[in-house]
């Protein structure tokens, strides 16, 4: 019988520590209220830290391969002390535990003040006589799921992943805990285990670092997300009647990860988040990227404060950027309320950006720009706008044989430089590469009195690299050193505003997310599927980080413009295409479109989602329609897309008077009880400013 050890209630989140019989502590959490509906007892505790060592023989029963938890490291651990602290942002609970082999785990869990989340922070040891190795180790586990239910309580467990690949960012996949089979067999032996997650350094590629499982019949639902920029995993693993659910760094067989510690040597997992709401994935989620709002906005800008609108020319020029196209851009954008002009790749280059890779130098192009970007930068502060500037500094390619086959400060695995495709990867560990992007990056910055920074990356590590114990910490040492660099930048340009790309969104994780003020929702640009992805983007991130394009060209429909600007209030609206080329009736929806984005930003900032319609089944062929709700107290905004064979009519739940409409001419907006919206076509957007 488990015993209460301790109860911290923090943000509408309780943490539940339990103690086994013998000796072993578990962590359950559930919504502050529900503590007296914990019932389960019949299954193994699940305890706070998940660990393997070289020599531990593995677990029985058809484990090996599949996981590396509950190692006899694991089995033997003891609580040793526990301490509480609060403040007025947060309370903290540090768990101190060792075994008789020599380690000592210090784990911390941090609940927040005004939300129903929590860090957890997990470092080991070396307490003994001898070095020691890991090969695996969790930055968070959770165990007893549901611990609302008893015996095998089927067909309640539902599990919620986001699966993700370019252009298709953050796709939700609900599945019964039974279609994974995850339920223990008829004797409970041999567990089941599913493990997945990413290998290399772009974290959100085939999954997105999230899982949920949701009690149906109680409606209440824990998610977790790891926070790296590297390799990671998570697992759900059932024995028995309790479900658990782990993650952090990708283990040794997953991600060649292996880490020695020397006596007196102490290692920090990367810090995973969870939370658990009375609600679905959404609210969960929510919870999840709202943990970044601290980091993010203690380091903002100014000019950030009211979410300006961005024009980027990358889908004007599609890499080859020349100082016309710049001035011929701004006389058409001046006075129109747009916040920053970025020049995307191809500055340094004379071929399209497909087809040219010359990154490392970081030489302004002669031809596109023969006067320097001096005067171009002059143009955009005159136009009344922060200028922007785009690099792949992490990167050597094929164009610049100097730093292409630099080979000695270049990431090598083998022994041979690391490449792909036209790409290689500088070794940011070496104290001479840093200083080397310094000169290149910070200096050219800040001698061009550029504003804005857009960091691109645009390929892989992969499995790891030469440097370390294993080819996993040599990724993992990469990319923090890399995450170092970022905070240099900050640090040394502070009024800096900062964008995270990769490929799009393949860095939207905690750990970049928290270095930038905002981030490439996708690459997708001129696609249907824009609003679906931005949609999808609400779980992921805070919507006042999501930057999605809208891009405008001389002869598209009125209607088409309607359905980009909807796309881009889903988050920050950046405008691209062909500004110089547009008729005055296309400039006048467009101008609606930013006059309606600049009321609708501070529910942009800050609010609660939720989506509404069908299932989407094909991103490049949608069908249907779907909607977004973002409520902040008495306000809402309102974002509905339709695609083919989409309704003509629809409501949805906006209480509330009608402040603002942008919607084509034909559509009309009833609000009551429900907001109504009627005359819709296949491919409309509408967006819709509620107050009650």
């Amino acid at each position: 019988m488990r015993r209460i050890l301790r109860e911290v209630c923090r943000g509408g989140l309780c943490a539940l520590y339990r103690q086994e019989e013998t000796g072993l502590v578990e962590l359950v959490l559930v919504p502050d209220g529900m503590q007296d509906r914990v019932v389960r007892q019949d299954c193994e505790p699940e305890p706070l830290v998940q660990v393997k060592t070289a020599g531990d023989p593995a677990p029985t029963w058809f484990s090996g391969g599949r996981t590396m938890r509950n190692s006899p490291t694991v089995a033997g651990l003891r609580l040793l002390d526990q301490q509480v602290a609060e403040s007025p942002r947060d309370t903290r609970v540090v768990s101190r535990l060792t075994n008789d082999r020599g380690l000592t785990f210090t784990h911390t869990l941090v609940l927040f003040a005004h939300l129903p989340a929590a860090e957890v922070h997990t470092a080991v040891c070396n307490t003994g006589p001898e070095p020691q190795t890991l090969e695996m180790l969790s930055s968070f586990t959770l165990g007893s799921l549901s611990p609302f239910g008893q015996g095998l309580d089927p067909e309640t467990l539902v599990i919620h992943r986001m699966r993700s690949h370019w252009s298709a960012e953050g796709r939700l996949v609900s599945e019964p805990a039974e279609d994974l089979q995850l339920e223990p067999s008829w004797k409970p032996a041999s567990a089941n285990s599913l493990r997945f997650g990413c290998v290399g350094s772009l974290p959100v590629r085939g999954y997105v670092p999230f899982c949920a499982v949701e009690d149906t019949a109680r409606g209440v639902t824990w998610a977790a997300a790891t926070t790296q920029g590297y390799s990671w995993q998570m697992e759900l693993y059932r024995r028995d009647n309790g479900l658990s659910l782990s993650g952090g760094l990708a283990d040794r067989e997953f991600g060649a990860w292996t880490k020695s510690l020397v006596p007196g040597q102490t290692f920090t997992a990367p810090k995973g988040v969870v939370a658990v709401v009375q609600g679905g994935v959404d609210e969960a989620a929510r919870a999840l990227a709202e943990t970044t709002r601290p980091a993010i906005e203690a380091a903002l800008p100014p000019c950030e404060r009211t979410l300006p609108l961005i024009f980027n020319e990358f889908c004007s020029t599609w890499g080859c950027p020349t100082q016309a196209s710049v001035l011929r851009q701004l006389k058409a954008l001046q006075g129109r309320g747009i916040g920053y002009y970025v020049i995307d790749a191809g500055w340094y280059d004379d071929r399209p950006f497909d087809y040219g890779c010359r990154l490392g130098r970081w030489q302004v192009s002669v031809k596109g720009f023969p006067q320097g970007l001096g005067p171009v930068v002059d143009a955009i502060h005159a136009a009344g706008m922060k200028a922007g500037i785009w690099f792949e500094f992490e990167m050597a390619g094929r164009d610049e044989p100097d730093c292409f086959h630099r080979t000695d400060r270049l990431l090598r695995r083998g022994g041979i430089p690391i490449t792909v495709g036209d790409r290689r990867f500088w070794d940011l560990r070496m104290p001479e590469v840093q200083d080397y992007l310094a000169r290149h990056v910070i200096d050219f910055l800040r001698e061009n009195r550029l504003d804005y920074l857009k960091v691109d990356y645009n390929e892989t590590i992969g499995l790891g690299c030469d440097g370390a114990e294993s080819l996993g910490e040599g990724l993992r040492c990469q990319i923090e050193a890399s995450a170092a660099f970022f905070a240099r930048i900050r640090r040394e340009l502070p009024d800096l505003v900062v964008e995270i790309c990769a490929s799009g969104g393949h860095r939207l994780c905690h750990q970049f997310l928290e270095l930038g003020c905002m981030a490439s929702f996708s690459d997708a640009h001129e696609c249907d599927e824009i609003p679906i992805i931005a949609a999808n983007m609400h779980r992921i991130l805070l919507p006042r980080q999501s930057q999605i394009w809208a891009v405008v060209k001389a002869g598209q429909p009125l209607s088409k413009l309607y359905y980009q600007l909807c796309s881009g209030l889903l988050g920050r609206l950046c405008l691209s295409g062909e500004p110089d080329a547009l008729s005055d009736a296309q400039w006048a929806v467009i101008q609606a479109g930013i006059d309606f984005y600049r009321m609708a930003a501070p529910l942009i900032d800050r609010g609660q989602s939720r989506r509404w319609g069908p299932a989407v089944a094909s991103y490049r062929a949608p069908r249907d329609w779907q909607g977004v709700v973002r409520r902040d107290g008495a306000a809402a905004l309102v974002v509905v897309h339709t695609f083919a064979q989409g309704p003509d009519s629809l409501e949805l739940p906006g209480p509330g008077t009608v402040r603002r409409v942008l919607a084509r001419p034909g559509i009309a907006v009833e609000s009551g009880p429900v907001l109504r919206l009627r005359g819709l076509r296949d491919f409309d957007g509408v967006a819709v400013l509620l107050e009650e």
